[in-house]
């Protein structure tokens, strides 16, 4: 790839409802600090409604070599989508709750740092994953995260803060969670399962310890694919414990599977999926796939 200092034409993209950015002066300390390093750059500031997917193919059909996104995942998730399997390069500057994407990478977490880094970073292909032709960077799943999403934003649309809206969520998906049940096909093996929890992951994430959630590559060509047998929500609870002790390796009320491919089968027609964070439905059978290096994204430069 080219140095990241011959980009001319940037286009920044922010979530304009991230916390750091709701004052009109962190917005233009942010937009000057872009301009120093990238003098002809655009910021957009995204609203309610606003389709970032248009907005990043507007910027690449002008010419825009490097596209970044500021927020959380989500943001990222959403440029990524439309900068996927094409030579422009994913800047990001992590100004969500979790940023998991940017940590993942090394992506630093504090502002100025992570601005700095879009003009010293190197650029490397990572993998994305995709169901049904919906992009993610992180993770997909089924059962009962995206029931908790979907409470959590109903408690946090009437004013409730993300944390405890998760909280609260979680407890009351527990209570009254419904098992799916599910055909999976992948690596040859094909499982038959009543469970509520499936999770896909852009490549293999540390289900074990205090690392755990985190990846150590992105680049390995692999989906990684945890689901759970018929538990009960005792055993739920003792599988995420199992996970922070880091003995879950001997915990069998689960599978693993690492794949290129997965076929999810299920009784339902429609599922609710979801994807970064996000839930959308999508339609069964589920077809989730790697792709591998499709996406360009600027990294700090080790050799610094």
């Amino acid at each position: 790839m080219t140095q990241i200092q011959t980009h001319r034409l940037v286009q920044l993209i922010v979530n304009g409802k991230a916390g750091r950015m709701a004052a009109s002066e962190s917005r233009d300390e942010l937009e000057a600090s872009i301009k120093a390093i990238y003098p002809e750059a655009n910021t957009t500031f995204t609203t309610e409604g606003m389709d970032v997917n248009k907005l990043v193919r507007e910027a690449i059909q002008r010419g825009s070599t490097l596209i970044i996104a500021g927020g959380g995942d989500g943001t990222v998730n959403a440029v990524a989508s439309a900068v996927a399997g094409t030579d422009t390069i994913l800047g990001v500057l992590p100004l969500g709750t979790l940023n998991h994407f940017s940590k993942d990478l090394g992506i630093p977490m504090e502002l100025k740092a992570a601005i700095g880094n879009l003009g010293s970073g190197r650029a490397i292909a990572v993998d994305v994953g995709e169901v049904n032709g919906h992009i993610f960077v992180n993770n997909s799943g089924l059962g009962l995260y995206p029931t908790i999403v979907r409470l959590r934003e109903e408690r946090q649309a009437r004013g409730e803060s993300k944390w405890i809206a998760a909280g609260v969520a979680a407890a009351r998906a527990l209570r009254h969670y419904q098992r799916l049940t599910l055909q999976v096909t992948a690596s040859g093996k094909k499982l038959l399962r009543k469970t509520s929890i499936v999770f896909l992951g852009n490549n293999e994430y540390t289900m074990e310890g205090l690392n755990m959630g985190t990846r150590t590559q992105l680049d390995a060509g692999l989906l990684c694919l945890y689901i759970t047998g018929e538990t009960s929500s005792l055993k739920l609870i003792g599988l995420t414990l199992s996970a922070l002790m880091g003995k879950l390796q001997k915990n069998r009320d689960y599978d693993k599977i690492l794949a290129d491919e997965v076929w999810i089968r299920s009784r339902q027609s429609i599922l609710n999926v979801s994807i970064d964070g996000e839930v959308i439905r999508l339609a069964s059978p589920l077809h989730y796939r790697i792709r591998p290096k499709a996406l360009w994204v600027l990294v700090p430069d080790e050799e610094r």
